[in-house]
């Protein structure tokens, strides 16, 4: 859609924000003639100077020339794309790309306002610095001198651990992984993003059941599916074209779609049962469920016999979740727990999809492993139409979780153990001693860092308290807003009392206008998703390319020249941009003054986390796969996202992993043992060695084994397959049909989760049911918990909250609307729709 203005002489204008003017384009005499609506007779009635006017005009109507770019939608983690088309360097219109597997060209109306986010006239165009209460636009050359001159002089008086990083789940994979080494390099684990406080209970509760924390099928598989729970997610409004591929479920396969939530949402009004659920019940809720399908057998006896470990530990807690329980519980009505229950049953495969509903609770971790259980008891996973479907909130949250942006882990899940530093010191190509020495000390280099929820107490609290021996004197917050976490006038207090402020983002956040203060806080214009090259990541594991749509405007840079000269200033960027298979391709000598870099430097990080990242398999989705699969798109059949001839014949629409080699065609399903490994079948992973504490085995059972496999049964992990940087553990792997990881159990009971081995109904912390507290308690208080002191019991006991705050409020997303919004609020289209907040 292009919007043009055009004058009465026929000049075309720019729409503001445009930063030029178009050329003259279409005026009423030539629209009339292109139209057709001057005939023959009329023409042949004019005189010649007439003719030769028109002619003149017809030529002036010329269709102008446009560039078209392939892009992902940076607001939610559907992954939908679309084409921006640009003239002179202006991006003047969006088309819809019809052949994407995923949206089919449909967009919501924030994908369909996403040219606002780089031609709004709200954009943060220069650099600006508090000075003595006013805002002063600056030179980057000013900002970045003053910046790392105070960075340096809070290291060498406080350490490295008196600076917090604040990452985005809107960086591309290439940045987030560049942002994470950076922390590194500097020397600190202080280093989070807003996964911390969406998904990071799923993505610790799954990787404790079968080894990965993440979405097990696709949004698109959901077409196969018969049944439906979605519960904690209102997909209407949270991810809109996701709905297109329930609804299709409903329509082909008659599914039977059950929506439980405290609130009856708009995706409520499409289901066939509708359950309203106290919130912070999902675990007893699940547990009726499992009670009721195991008091009437129907359970999946070869799913639980052959591939799972520690089922009676699961019964014995499901025994206490009689219907009579669960109702006291949850609310919900015996009678229509088990008309769920049975439909569940009726119908499979089904898929169990959650987001911030399920996640946001105290006892997280444990509802998400229930959600893992009822879908083991159904037989429901490693199937297609199965799965647990995990909604992912920003357009790259999965990536940079993946690429670790969190302070509890080094990129692909290594964790931070000496092995893990000694794997990512191997592939930077530095030496161990050197990354050593940029902590405080070793201790500290093995310890998890603050969190984006709790960062500010390492800011307020007395040293002693915290797990650091120093206060945060410095912040950076690089694509995230404040405004999303919680305890506001904490943050406020840590926002005015760190030595130095920083915040990087497209557009003013409320992170730099919140506190009180006078000095110490730099705003830097950074260059929006579409205005730099690289990869993304969907809530399905789908790695896309992103094109560059048009160069970052004004005096934005991209996210990565802004590191690079923070790399440069502090004295490491040679060793930063280099590694085991050689330096970065493109990087200028001196990165002063430099807006963006060129697209072979993406492509020379993306083969640096290739080589790293072995432990998901973010192995064989290289640049130049990702370029391929964007133009073959049309090749893709939408159902099954297998590509159906062509160059990439075979292959699964973005490569999700893991992809082992670059001959690997992705994995769609995870655990699916019907199909060859190297089409994407494996079992549950064997992460947690062959034989559990009670003498049990955590191996899979003979037959259990895709076919192919050269071992027909369970099998332990392949030796040295998370640091084999030649490949060729994964070739040898590949060629007997073995999995690098193994042949597991999925478990029912997580022994190495003390507080909750086998997954438990807790009260809320602030319960409106002071009566269940007594029985279903919370945890016991944490004292160094991500470095801060967490109080659980004590404040549960504190005072009868129920007496105080009688009502429970719950939160939830506009489709207008990402996240804390701050895009979307500078993007006028999108205010229009949606002008005000509101409390229903």
């Amino acid at each position: 859609m292009k919007l043009i203005r055009v004058e009465h002489n026929g000049a075309a204008q720019a729409s503001p924000g445009w930063p030029v003017a178009l050329n003259p384009s279409i005026n009423r005499r030539t629209f009339l003639r292109a139209a057709g609506l001057s005939s023959v007779g009329l023409v042949a009635s004019m005189g010649p100077s007439l003719v030769q006017e028109g002619e003149a005009a017809e030529k002036q109507a010329e269709p102008p020339q446009y560039e078209q770019h392939k892009t992902i939608c940076g607001n939610c983690a559907v992954g939908c794309g679309f084409i921006g088309e640009v003239q002179n360097g202006v991006w003047v219109g969006q088309e819809p790309w019809f052949e994407h597997p995923i949206n089919l060209g449909s967009l919501c109306s924030k994908g369909a306002a996403a040219r606002e986010h780089v031609i709004s006239e709200k954009r943060l165009r220069y650099p600006m610095k508090l000075e003595g209460g006013k805002w002063k636009r600056i030179s980057w050359d000013q900002a970045m001198t003053e910046i790392v001159a105070k960075l340096k002089q809070i290291r060498e008086k406080y350490g490295p651990d008196a600076l917090m990083i604040l990452g985005s789940a809107h960086h591309t994979n290439e940045t987030a992984y560049a942002l994470r080494k950076f922390a590194a390099f500097w020397g600190s684990n202080n280093i989070d993003h807003q996964a911390r406080i969406c998904h990071s209970t799923t993505v610790a509760g799954l990787a404790n059941v079968w080894g990965y924390g993440a979405m097990t099928n696709s949004m698109n598989d959901i077409r196969n599916s018969r049944s439906i729970l979605i519960i904690g997610e209102n997909v209407c409004t949270s991810h809109p074209i996701a709905m297109q591929h329930i609804l299709t479920a409903r329509e082909v396969n008659r599914a039977h779609i059950i929506v439980a939530d405290p609130r009856f949402t708009q995706t409520a009004a499409f289901a066939n049962q509708y359950v309203r659920i106290r919130s912070g019940t999902d675990v007893a809720f699940i547990y009726g469920l499992i009670y009721i399908i195991l008091k009437n057998g129907w359970e999946d006896q070869r799913m639980i016999n052959e591939r799972t470990y520690g089922f009676q530990y699961l019964v014995d807690e499901v025994a206490k979740y009689d219907p009579d329980t669960v109702e006291d519980i949850t609310g919900v009505p015996k009678a229509k727990l088990e008309r769920v229950a049975k439909a569940l049953a009726d119908n499979r495969p089904g898929t169990v999809i959650w987001a911030m509903g399920g996640t946001q609770h105290s006892n997280g971790t444990s509802i998400t492993r229930s959600y893992c259980a009822l879908q083991l008891v159904l037989g429901n996973m490693g199937v297609p139409g199965g799965g647990a479907n995990v909604f992912r909130g920003h357009d790259n949250v999965q990536g940079a979780t993946d690429l670790g942006v969190l302070s509890n882990t080094l990129p692909g899940y290594y964790g931070l153990g000496a092995g893990a530093w000694k794997h990512w010191a191997n592939v930077w190509d530095v030496d161990l001693k050197w990354l050593k020495s940029r902590f405080k000390d070793e201790k500290m280099m093995h310890k998890v860092g603050f969190t984006v929820a709790r960062w500010y107490e390492g800011v307020l609290l007395d040293p002693k308290e915290l797990g650091q021996d120093v206060n945060v004197h410095a912040a950076l917050y690089w694509g995230h807003s404040s405004n999303c976490e919680s305890q506001m006038d904490r943050i406020k207090r840590a926002l005015e009392k760190v030595e130095l402020l920083v915040d990087i983002d497209p557009f003013v956040t409320t992170t730099s206008i919140l506190p009180d203060r006078k000095d110490g806080v730099y705003i830097l214009p950074a260059a929006t998703i579409y205005e730099q090259w690289g990869s993304v990541t969907n809530s399905n594991r789908d790695i896309q390319w992103r094109d560059r749509i048009v160069s970052p405007v004004w005096e934005a840079r991209t996210d990565l020249a802004i590191l690079l000269e923070l790399a440069e200033r502090l004295g490491f960027k040679e060793m930063f941009t280099k590694n085991k298979r050689g330096v970065w391709r493109g990087v200028p000598q001196s990165m002063k003054g430099v807006k963006e870099l060129p697209e072979e430097t993406i492509a020379s990080i993306i083969g640096e986390w290739n080589l790293g990242m072995r432990t998901i398999g973010m192995v064989g989705q290289t640049y130049e796969r990702m370029k391929r699969q964007q133009e073959w798109a049309h090749a893709f059949d939408v159902k099954t996202k297998k590509a159906m001839g062509g160059p990439v014949d075979g292959e699964q629409w973005g490569l999700p992993w893991p992809c082992w080699t670059e001959k690997h065609p992705g994995t769609h399903i995870l655990y699916r043992i019907d199909i060859p490994v190297t089409e994407g079948g494996m079992g549950f992973r064997a992460r947690w060695g062959t034989t559990a504490p009670d003498g049990e085995t955590l191996l899979a059972a003979e037959g259990s084994a895709p076919p192919g496999s050269s071992i027909p049964g369970g099998y332990a992990e392949l030796k040295d397959w998370k640091t084999d940087l030649t490949g060729k553990v994964f070739e040898e792997a590949m060629a007997k049909g073995l999995a690098p990881y193994g042949n597991g159990r999925a478990r029912f009971n997580s022994w190495n989760i003390p507080e909750d081995p086998v997954p438990r109904h807790h009260e809320p912390i602030h319960s409106p049911r002071p009566d269940l507290v007594e029985k279903w308690p919370t945890y016991d208080d944490v004292k160094d918990h991500y470095r801060v002191p967490t109080l659980y019991k004590s404040l549960q006991q504190k005072t009868n909250w129920a007496k105080d705050y009688p009502i429970i409020l719950t939160t939830g997303r506009q489709v207008e609307f990402e996240g804390g919004g701050n895009s979307e609020r500078n993007c006028w289209w999108l205010v229009e729709l949606q002008p005000e907040m509101y409390a229903e």
